[in-house]
């Protein structure tokens, strides 16, 4: 298992220009939080003010990922010009992104990849202190896709096996998963639309690409007969943070026949907020987006946004960690409205 450092080189996130740009605006983490006086925040501000006190930053993940579209949805839902402001963030990726949450000035949210969690939980002895779970997002589906002349999982052993760019949940989760089945390969970390075509050419054995499905690349790429996705059947071996799961012939026609599917797992994705102390303007701007999110959850459930929103349960737990508080108001909101008679 490759073990994550917070050294400069592998665990800090680069955001890109877009956080340079707005992290001047909010204050270290290392220094103390103090309360925002209430009559503060409701006087007459002006408007660079007011967008300063209700922006939120949200790490997302990189460009041709999943969990950075959903984000950029989350952001258009619950804009609210200067009365709530969400900073999509570019990043390396979902693992790396709780590095982000907790070092980074400027991001009080993170989409994470679950089976991230223990391997912080031993570095970070109070992570789950730090950061609290805001919802539970969707399944990544694990995609193996293979040459031809690879017939099963064992016939990975010694061979060149891609799994994206460090910082990606296909360069954490892919290994570990293997590592599971006891297969050893040859690694090898160049970003997939490289890959891709050395795998055309036979330099690659593999690819394992671990995001939301459809995949665009197996969906409209032209692939010659034989190229395939391996099954991983789900099994005791990935209880603790996997799910069962099926790549079928409406996610990729070109690749899987009608009335068949593709045994696979999937690692559930977490928004993760900052445990930020609740008399600070930062908690409070946190549980403005969460009131905003919770709210209009409907909205993203229409059509125009991913189909996988409506699977969405609010109240979804997530094993081992804390709801944020703010987030439990608002269920707690909720049930009582509910039982109240109308």
């Amino acid at each position: 298992m490759r073990k994550f450092g917070f050294s400069a080189s592998r665990g800090t996130c680069f955001m890109g220009g877009v956080l340079l740009a707005i992290a001047a605006l909010f204050p270290n983490r290392s220094e103390t939080q103090t309360a925002t006086a209430p009559s503060k925040l409701n006087s007459p501000q002006s408007l660079s003010d007011r967008m300063n006190t209700w922006s939120v930053g949200l790490a997302g993940g990189q460009l041709e990922g999943a969990p950075i579209r959903f984000a950029a949805e989350i952001a258009r839902v619950v804009d609210d010009g200067p009365n709530m402001l969400v900073l999509p963030i570019v990043t390396r990726g979902p693992v790396e992104n709780l590095n982000a949450l907790l070092k980074l000035r400027g991001v009080d949210l993170a989409i994470v990849n679950s089976d991230a969690l223990e391997e912080y939980k031993a570095q970070v002895p109070d992570i789950a202190k730090r950061v609290v779970y805001v919802l539970n997002l969707f399944p990544s589906e694990l995609h193996i896709f293979v040459r031809p002349e690879v017939k099963s999982l064992q016939d990975l052993a010694g061979k060149k096996v891609n799994f994206n760019t460090f910082g990606t949940a296909a360069a954490y989760t892919g290994p570990l998963v293997l590592s599971r089945l006891g297969i050893d390969v040859e690694k090898t970390f160049i970003p997939h639309p490289v890959a891709l075509e050395q795998m055309r050419k036979g330099e690659l054995a593999a690819v394992v690409f671990i995001t939301s499905k459809p995949i665009d690349a197996f969906v409209r790429g032209r692939w010659d007969p034989g190229f395939k996705f391996l099954p991983v059947p789900y099994d005791s071996k990935f209880e603790d943070y996997y799910l069962p799961s099926a790549l079928t012939a409406a996610d990729y026609p070109n690749l899987i026949k009608q009335d068949e599917s593709v045994s696979t797992i999937a690692v559930p994705a977490v928004l993760l907020s900052f445990n930020w102390p609740a008399n600070s303007n930062r908690y409070q701007r946190v549980s403005r987006f969460v009131d905003y999110l919770f709210s209009r959850i409907d909205r993203l459930q229409a059509p125009g946004f991913d189909p996988k929103w409506k699977s969405i349960n609010l109240a979804a737990s997530v094993p081992g960690m804390t709801r944020s508080p703010s987030a439990q108001m608002w269920l707690d909101r909720q049930s009582r409205s509910q039982r109240t008679p109308q």
